[in-house]
């Protein structure tokens, strides 16, 4: 079964051509948008790990496991005082910090996703020390060697100086990492990251991967592509982890997802159409990574500085996402969604014909939703108010009448929909936070 989009005929099932390993990458240089201090850090992770598992002599399909282990492995860390306090190389309980904590939180993300299942074991227990052996085993469960590995890999990456010549620091990473041999690090994996120092290419590829290159090209697993199910149920994943930093975000991407594809389909979307439309709603918000926590959660209104954080994340979205051909239309979807009709929108002020009618769609089920969830300075709107405030948004060229009055005559089924799948987010949130 075809439809047709633009001039392109699209099978449903190969609708958009993705690497799962890209989209992952993807990912882990959005998280790590939270702080400079952070940049490249769980790409860097992906790389050494990916290298370590090959020098091991891994299987294929264990280094792959490894390589999406370290992209992802602080995906748990949700805020930046939990990213931040994990540089520190001799990691143990800090304050109200664990690093088993946002291990163990990762574990609970990533598991949702099914082809993620491994590398969910793996992120679970990347900050358990050797122990001389006894990290072989928690509670007589076998500990997985890629999480050990995970755990060296990270460790070498927060001793290296981006100011410095990395040639220059090779020697001294060594002799830190092998004074913790046994006692932190397995002693195998320590061997192997001791022969694989001895190759310049290693540390310059480190340096490499600082400065932008591609670990999922470098990986050669980048040919292998999602099918349509699994690349919707990934992006899910993302916005889980996008959303799940604050109780009062926990649910907005689903609602902004399910709200833009009704609409869509209403407009006379194709079906793929509506599914990428779903997909660009689970991303819309991808930028707001590098959004702290305690602003997402300021119980008053922002100061201008704060403001202007905030509206620094629909740029970022639209950065992380523009080396995918194949999601042009996904990345403009979900980018625009703070754009206006009148020019007066951020971050790029397009008006009028600038704007597709998906970013214009994405525009009013992003508001729609936010005015309707609970925010940490107000409750969630009635109908009747969200009513109001859409009907002068339109009014004031904020948003595109046309799509305003399509979500009004259908408003009971749309916010039936809305209320649906945040409810269901609303779940998966609540088993998140129990299951640490």
């Amino acid at each position: 079964m075809c439809f047709v989009w633009g001039h392109l005929m699209l099978e449903q099932k190969d609708f958009i051509s993705i690497s799962t390993l890209e989209l992952v990458e993807c990912l882990a240089t959005a998280m790590d948008l939270v702080s400079p201090a952070l940049a490249n850090h769980q790409r860097r992770v992906g790389f050494i790990a990916l290298r370590l598992a090959e020098q091991m002599e891994m299987s294929r399909e264990l280094c792959k496991e490894a390589l999406i282990a370290g992209l992802l492995h602080d995906s748990g860390a949700l805020s930046m005082y939990d990213r931040a306090i994990t540089l520190n190389f001799e990691l143990g309980p800090t304050g109200s910090f664990s690093p088993h904590q946002h291990a163990i939180a990762g574990y609970h993300l990533i598991r949702k996703f099914r082809p993620f299942a491994e590398v969910a074991q793996v992120i679970r227990f990347h900050h358990l020390p050797w122990g001389n052996g006894e990290g072989a085993f928690v509670s007589d469960e076998a500990v997985p060697l890629g999480s050990h590995l995970i755990h060296l890999a990270d460790r070498i990456d927060v001793l290296v100086n981006e100011k410095s010549n990395i040639l220059l620091q090779g020697q001294g990473i060594v002799e830190t990492i092998e004074q913790k041999k046994g006692v932190l690090f397995h002693p195998e994996l320590v061997k192997a990251f001791v022969d694989l120092s001895k190759k310049e290419a290693f540390w310059l590829d480190i340096a490499s991967v600082s400065m932008g290159a591609g670990v999922a090209t470098e990986s050669g697993f980048a040919h292998e592509k999602l099918d349509c199910d699994d690349l919707l149920d990934m992006t899910e994943l993302f916005g889980h982890i996008i959303d799940f930093r604050s109780r009062f975000t926990a649910t907005h991407s689903s609602g902004v997802s399910t709200c833009a594809a009704s609409l869509a389909r209403l407009a006379n979307f194709s079906e793929a159409e509506c599914m990428m439309m779903k997909i660009a709603g689970n991303l819309h918000d991808l930028g707001k990574l590098a959004v702290p926590v305690d602003i997402l959660e300021k119980p008053a209104a922002l100061s201008n500085s704060e403001f202007l954080i905030v509206k620094a994340h629909t740029y970022f979205t639209y950065k992380v996402l523009r080396n995918f051909r194949d999601m042009e239309n996904i990345r403009e979807w979900a980018a625009y969604h703070h754009e206006r009709l009148d020019g007066k929108g951020y971050p790029f002020h397009l008006r009028g014909d600038e704007l597709s009618l998906g970013a214009r769609v994405m525009a009013v089920a992003d508001v729609f939703t936010a005015i309707t969830e609970d925010r940490p300075y107000r409750q969630g709107m009635s109908p009747e108010e969200a009513t109001r405030v859409l009907v002068e948004m339109a009014k004031n060229r904020a948003l595109d009448g046309n799509v305003v009055q399509l979500l009004l005559d259908n408003f009971k089924d749309v916010n039936h929909l809305r209320v649906l799948a945040q409810t269901a987010s609303r779940d998966d949130y609540q088993l998140f936070r129990q299951g640490f």
